[in-house]
């Protein structure tokens, strides 16, 4: 390499890394959907709503988010990313805004659940297809900084949506996030763009990427065993990892004896925990495979669940870091699903591709909470969700080991 080949390289590697900020602060705005727990009791006040009423508009927004993500897929690559980012941030900007002038519980998971959910799908693959993109020598890594934004989100806006809650009240909070997200995420978008080709062919030259010639579209990818392999551990990642956040507070709480403050504090760490997952286990997805990476996750899993069934009140070191463990790998499924997507399956489909597999978070999202609650409520013990979690991380083994078993000859792109 010539002397100054280096620093006419350098402008670029810090403009793409300047991609990968701007998408962490669209991200950032995106997940606060993730701060819902913050209007939970002023919203049961406001409209006279019970726990199941209060939490519709939350479970709306989830599964609203993952069905348009899948919609929104296959018009990725035949659009301008900074529209899709734009349309996106004016429909969530629109949920959040509409959301001051309803009346129910009802027209709430309307407007915060189905629309400001929608805007959320329409956005959230964009940012994370731009820094494929300007990293084919590290897609994962890239993706997984870009995804820290959605994990660390609720430790900035939960904060802010209380005090605006507390001083200026419901609807009034409502009003100021949406007006917020209509001007920031808008104009992020114009920061954003694709590399041309000319540009990634700069970059895959300078940085001697191995180019992955398996570009497989998403009616070739649903036949494919691999396929089949990453959605299931997908969907079983997200069952087990969205389960244990939920049940983070009780679990606390009811089993350990910590005080709801205390929890709180706890839960903190926790989601430094989950943002920082991401990277990583996107940095190990690339440096090794998506089934290494997969088998790590349920290992760690696997010991945290059965460290919990040692756990009784007091012990609060066993539950720090068991809990740790837990939001530190669903932060890691959140970053292995698309990096595997694009390892396994191409760069070229990869927003329809990852749409696709992005619907196993929905599915996961109602099978977690739903079966976690019914087993709680048989049982009257918190031990046997860690039996159940360490039954769901024997059968994601077996199944990475089956269904992935051809993986490796692609991955390391």
């Amino acid at each position: 390499m010539k002397p100054n080949s280096f620093v006419r390289n350098k402008p670029s590697n810090w403009r793409r890394w300047g991609y990968v900020l701007i998408g962490v602060f669209v991200m950032m705005c995106l997940g606060t959907v993730y701060s819902y727990s913050v209007f939970r009791v002023p919203v049961e006040k406001a409209y006279i709503a019970g726990t199941t009423l209060s939490g519709m508009p939350y479970m709306t927004a989830l599964a609203s988010y993952a069905l348009f993500m899948y919609l929104a897929g296959k018009y990725l690559v035949k659009h301008n990313p900074r529209h899709i980012i734009a349309l996106g941030g004016l429909l969530v900007s629109l949920g959040w805004i509409l959301s001051a002038y309803t009346t129910s519980i009802y027209m709430l998971t309307v407007t915060y659940g189905l629309i400001s959910g929608a805007g959320v799908g329409i956005v959230y693959g964009v940012p994370l297809a731009v820094a494929a993109r300007w990293f084919p020598d590290k897609k994962g890594l890239a993706v997984g900084m870009v995804l820290i934004g959605f994990g660390i989100s609720p430790l900035i806006t939960a904060p802010l949506a209380r005090t605006l809650v507390e001083q200026y009240g419901l609807m009034n909070a409502f009003r100021t996030l949406g007006i917020c997200f209509g001007i920031i995420i808008p104009l992020l978008s114009f920061l954003i763009r694709f590399p041309s080709d000319g540009e990634l062919a700069k970059l895959s030259k300078a940085k001697f990427t191995k180019t992955n010639n398996n570009e497989i579209d998403t009616l070739s990818m649903k036949k494919s065993g691999n396929f089949r392999g990453l959605y299931l551990n997908f969907l079983i990642g997200t069952t087990v990892g969205l389960m244990l956040i939920g049940l983070t507070g009780s679990v606390g709480t009811e089993l350990i004896g910590l005080t709801s403050r205390e929890v709180s504090l706890l839960m903190a760490l926790f989601a430094v925990f989950n943002g920082m997952g991401r990277p990583v286990f996107g940095w190990v997805t690339d440096k090794l495979t998506s089934k290494k990476s997969m088998l790590i996750s349920y290992g760690l899993i696997l010991s945290s669940a059965i460290l919990m069934l040692f756990a009784h009140e007091g012990d609060v070191l066993i539950y720090s870091i068991s809990f740790s463990v837990f939001w530190f790998n669903m932060g890691g499924w959140l970053a292995i699903a698309p990096a595997s997507t694009l390892a396994l399956f191409g760069t070229k489909h990869y927003s329809q591709n990852y749409g696709l597999v992005f619907t196993a978070y929905g599915i996961g999202a109602i099978t977690g909470v739903a079966t976690s609650g019914m087993l709680i409520d048989l049982h009257q013990n918190y031990h046997y969700v860690f039996y159940y979690v360490i039954v769901l991380c024997l059968a994601g083994i077996m199944m990475a080991l089956k269904l992935l078993r051809r993986s490796e000859h692609v991955e390391n792109i």
